[in-house]
């Protein structure tokens, strides 16, 4: 049925609004990297930078441990995707193909990780931490992030696996394949949308945490980007562009991550809306 005019204008006004509220923020963190500091701190902002400067970069890149701080983010970050993915994808399937007791149960009690507040377990945590010895240390913080995303991982996952007609499971079955070959020769190819939208909310997720690496990373060669920013902005007088410019390289890495993922990620949370 074809639409009157009226509502694919009013379509288009709101879909215009919503872009511009989405896509502001991010113009004026990205047009703000670039501006002197004087334009930074004018009282009527500007759209469009009239001098456009890199001195806020350079000075980022280096007078700071800025680099420091974004090679860690990036190698908490992958190894939080890359052990949450090795491990939501068997567990997805087994939830999906495997009959025990109390697995619906089960299935479902996993994503009461998310029913408290991440402050209520910190202090715990970091008792159990220290007593393993691993504060201040990366693996503390890629075993609490993956912590985090594994239950909506699995979650995710199980529901693509069901998506899969069973009989293209049994048929590769019945020439012989071993289950572990099916998962991976068959099913794994066939829910890779599914796979990379995991991988990007895990990434995004380790990411972006704060909470636990201001706690559990003590030393400042191991901080992540979300924490190395208290110590870059200064104590008592904030440098909005040096932190304009922190801000708009932390993006990088994900707007990368969408370039190559993008396509497989929103075909996953369509997919998955639907089953």
């Amino acid at each position: 049925m074809k639409r009157p005019l009226r509502w694919n204008i009013a379509l288009g006004v709101v879909l215009l609004l919503l872009a511009a509220l989405v896509l502001a923020p991010f113009w004026f963190v990205l047009t703000g990297s670039v501006k002197d500091p004087a334009e930074i701190i004018a009282r009527l902002p500007t759209m469009i930078p009239d001098n456009f400067t890199l001195q806020h970069y350079t000075k980022l890149l280096a007078a700071s441990d800025y680099p420091i701080y974004m090679l860690n983010s990036l190698l908490v970050a992958t190894a939080s995707t890359l052990v949450t993915l090795g491990l939501a994808i068997p567990a997805g399937y087994a939830f999906f193909r495997m009959s025990f007791r109390g697995r619906e149960t089960l299935y479902r009690a996993i994503l009461l990780a998310y029913a408290f507040p991440s402050i209520v377990i910190l202090i715990p945590l970091f008792g159990i931490f220290a007593k393993l010895g691993l504060v201040d240390s990366r693996l503390a913080l890629v075993l609490v992030n993956v912590a985090f995303a594994l239950p909506f991982a699995i979650w995710l996952l199980r529901s693509f696996f069901a998506g899969i007609p069973v009989e293209i499971e049994e048929a590769a079955r019945l020439d012989g394949g071993a289950p572990f070959t099916v998962l991976r020769r068959i099913m794994i190819p066939l829910v890779a949308p599914g796979i990379a939208a995991v991988a990007v909310f895990a990434f995004v997720t380790a990411w972006t945490e704060y909470v636990f690496a201001s706690v559990l990373i003590l030393s400042d060669d191991k901080r992540p980007v979300p924490v190395g920013f208290s110590g870059i902005i200064g104590q008592y007088q904030i440098d909005w562009g040096l932190l304009l410019a922190g801000a708009s390289l932390s993006i990088l890495p994900v707007v990368i991550l969408f370039a190559f993922v993008g396509r497989w990620f929103v075909a996953g949370l369509t997919e998955g809306a639907v089953k």
